[in-house]
């Protein structure tokens, strides 16, 4: 599949999560838990006859602004498309879906659907090099600037959205929203952390040439090779080293089985992996 198509088809899947999370569960009981939504849901507390949905188109036109300026023309692109689809599918669901109330009396377990269904979301975006819009964009300049983990600077945006929650909405929906955002914030760094786990691999065989050419012609990807010392015979021996994702681990292992039984290989989780065949180190 073209890199691109896939990179707008996540952006799209995690938009329509974050739309479903906030419409269906967040919004119908005014658990305000940042980003634009959040400034949304408090401001249509005082200016009724405006919807949600609009609300978040407008405080998003300035915020792309700013993403524009900050992180560049290729972030803005594809934040403006994955905010406005979050803004467009909101007020579509208030056409074809009216809430006339929340689905449930149990306000904790509709903060935590909510904010599982939404946080997903905004990881797969995040994960794209995008945003949902909101003060999403915040956290990803706090993130290129500081450092600052995506989910934390997400925390760090919407502390006063929550304040302004707990003085429209009352103090206990203002901590439920706290306690939202504060979850989201973990959400999303472990939704981002398990996207971009893949598996270093390092094997050592009598068949390292075919294995290496099945990595690099099969899998497609590269391989490193390094001299070694048998501790235990003083022979001389290639260790094999590669990175593949999950999936192409299964295949690997597979492949290995069938060549040479008595291979040794050790695999260890890498969180990261930036370079050519990855994702973009300008990213």
């Amino acid at each position: 599949m073209n890199k691109k198509i896939k990179e707008y088809l996540l952006i799209t899947i995690g938009m329509v999560m974050v739309a479903a999370g906030m419409y269906f569960f967040l919004m119908p009981n005014n658990l305000a838990v940042g980003g634009a939504n959040g400034i949304a849901v408090v401001l249509h507390y005082f200016i009724p006859s405006m919807s949600v949905g609009f609300l978040m188109i407008l405080i998003n036109i300035l915020l792309f602004i700013i993403g524009f300026i900050f992180i560049g023309a290729n972030f803005g692109i594809k934040t403006i498309y994955a905010s406005l689809g979050v803004s467009g599918s909101v007020l579509l669901l208030e056409k074809v879906v009216p809430m006339t109330g929340p689905i449930s009396e149990d306000l904790l377990i509709q903060l935590f659907f909510g904010i599982l269904i939404s946080a997903i979301g905004m990881g797969i975006v995040f994960n794209q090099n995008a945003s949902t819009g909101g003060t999403d964009i915040i956290a990803k300049i706090l993130n290129k600037f500081l450092g600052i983990e995506l989910g934390k600077g997400v925390l760090f945006s919407d502390l006063f959205i929550i304040l302004m929650a707990g003085f429209a909405f009352g103090p206990e929906l203002g901590m439920y929203s706290l306690f939202g955002v504060i979850i989201n914030g973990f959400l999303v760094d472990a939704t981002i952390e398990g996207l971009n786990i893949y598996k270093e691999v390092n094997i050592v065989s009598d068949y390292n040439n075919d294995i290496k050419d099945y990595i690099v012609t099969n899998l497609e990807r590269g391989a490193t090779l390094y001299e070694a010392k048998g501790a235990f015979t003083d022979s001389k021996k290639e260790v094999l080293v590669t990175v593949v994702d999950r999936k192409d681990f299964i295949r690997l292992k597979n492949f290995i089985k069938d060549v040479d039984g008595n291979a040794f290989i050790t695999v260890n989780h890498v969180n990261e992996v930036l370079g050519d065949g990855f994702k973009n180190i300008q990213d």
